[in-house]
C-alpha cells in the first residue's frame, strides 16, 4: 500500500490574516479560496509540493458550537496545531521571518539529533518549526 499525505488542517482565527501570513511572509502559494456555501476552503502550500495542501480552517467550520467554543479557547492559548518545514537555511529562514515580524519561540539552535532549526508562533498563536542542515 501507498501512502501519500494530500491534505493537513491548521486552526486559525482569521482566514485572511492567516492567509496573508503563509502565503506573504513564508511565501507558500494558494492553492485554493472558495467560498462554499456557510463556509470558506483555503489551502497553501509549497511550490515544490504540489501534492500538499496545508488549510487554514475556521474553527466553527462542521462543528457543534460548543466543539467550536473550545477549539477557539485552546487555539487562543497556542495549543493546538504545529507544522515543521524543512529549509535549505535555518539562520537566513530566521532573520526574514523575525524582519517581517513573526513571533519568535526560538532562536536557531543546532539540535542534538541532527538539524538546526527554530521556531515562530503564527498570527493564531500555532507553533512553527524551520528545520534544516547542520553548518558545516
Amino acid at each position: 500500500m501507498n501512502l501519500t499525505l494530500s491534505h493537513t488542517f491548521v486552526l486559525v482565527r482569521d482566514q485572511d490574516e492567516a492567509l496573508a501570513f503563509y502565503r506573504d511572509v513564508l511565501g507558500l502559494e494558494v492553492r485554493t479560496d472558495a467560498r462554499l456555501e456557510d463556509y470558506r476552503w483555503v489551502s497553501v502550500g509549497p511550490v515544490d509540493q504540489p501534492e500538499l495542501e496545508i488549510v487554514l480552517e475556521n474553527p466553527g467550520t462542521g462543528r457543534p458550537g460548543d466543539d467550536a467554543t473550545t477549539l477557539e479557547e485552546l487555539l487562543a492559548k497556542g495549543s493546538l496545531s504545529a507544522l515543521i518545514f524543512r529549509v535549505d537555511d535555518c539562520d537566513a529562514t530566521f532573520e526574514k521571518l523575525r524582519a517581517a515580524g513573526a513571533e519568535v519561540m526560538q532562536e536557531p539552535v543546532d539540535q542534538p539529533y541532527g538539524v538546526r532549526d527554530c521556531a515562530f508562533r503564527d498570527p493564531s498563536g500555532n507553533h512553527l518549526r524551520f528545520s534544516g542542515p547542520l553548518p558545516g
